[in-house]
C-alpha cells in the first residue's frame, strides 16, 4: 500500500481512501435509508420470480410426488386387502374342510367300532353254542356214567349186604329181601 509520505495530494490520494473502506458517508450500504426503494424492488421481483418457479416447477413436481406414493399406497392397502380377503376364504376353506374330515373320521370310527362289536358278538355266541354242545355232551356222558355206576353199586352193594349178614347170622339170606334192603337205602 502506497501512502503518500509528503508526497502529491491529489485525485490518487482520494482514491487510495476510498479503496480502503470508505467511511466517509456512514453505514452499511443496505441499511442506508436512499436505498430502501431500490432493495424493496429487487426484493418484490425476486419474490414474484420465487412464487413463479416454485409454483410452476418445484410444486408440481412435489405434488406429483405426493400424489404417486398416495396411489402407491392405496394401490398396496387394496392389494392387501384382496390378498386379506382370499386367506380368509382360504383359512374358511380350510376350517371348513377340516369340520369335514373331523366328521368322517368320526363316521369311520363309529363304523369300525360297530363292526367289531357285531364280529365280537357274532364270535361270542358261536363260542357260546360250542361250548353249551359240548356241556350237554359232557353232561350226558357224565349221566350215564352216573347210572353206570350206580348200576354197578347197586349190585356190589347187594353182593356185599349179602355177605355180612351170612357173616354175622351164618344163614344166606334170600336175594329178593336183600335188594329191596339195598333199594330202599340207595333212595333215601
Amino acid at each position: 500500500m502506497a501512502e503518500s509520505h509528503g508526497g502529491a495530494k491529489g485525485p490518487a490520494a482520494g482514491a487510495h481512501t476510498e479503496a480502503d473502506g470508505g467511511h466517509h458517508g456512514g453505514g452499511f450500504p443496505p441499511f442506508e435509508s436512499s436505498n430502501y426503494a431500490s432493495q424493496l424492488v429487487s426484493l418484490a421481483i425476486f419474490f414474484v420470480l420465487l412464487y413463479v418457479i416454485v409454483s410452476k416447477l418445484a410444486l408440481p413436481k412435489v405434488g406429483g410426488a405426493i400424489e404417486a406414493r398416495q396411489n402407491k399406497i392405496d394401490g398396496d392397502l387394496t392389494e392387501a386387502q384382496a390378498l386379506k380377503d382370499q386367506s380368509d376364504a382360504a383359512l374358511k376353506a380350510y376350517e371348513t374342510e377340516l369340520a369335514s374330515a373331523r366328521t368322517r373320521a368320526q363316521a369311520i370310527g363309529n363304523e369300525s367300532r360297530d363292526k367289531a362289536n357285531a364280529q365280537a358278538d357274532a364270535e361270542r355266541k358261536t363260542l357260546e353254542e360250542q361250548l353249551a354242545a359240548k356241556l350237554a355232551g359232557a353232561e350226558k356222558t357224565i349221566a350215564s356214567t352216573r347210572a353206570a355206576a350206580m348200576s354197578n353199586v347197586r349190585g356190589i352193594a347187594a353182593d356185599a349186604a349179602g355177605q355180612i349178614v351170612q357173616q354175622l347170622t351164618g344163614v344166606v339170606p334170600d336175594a329178593a329181601s336183600v335188594n329191596a334192603a339195598v333199594d330202599a337205602s340207595l333212595k333215601g
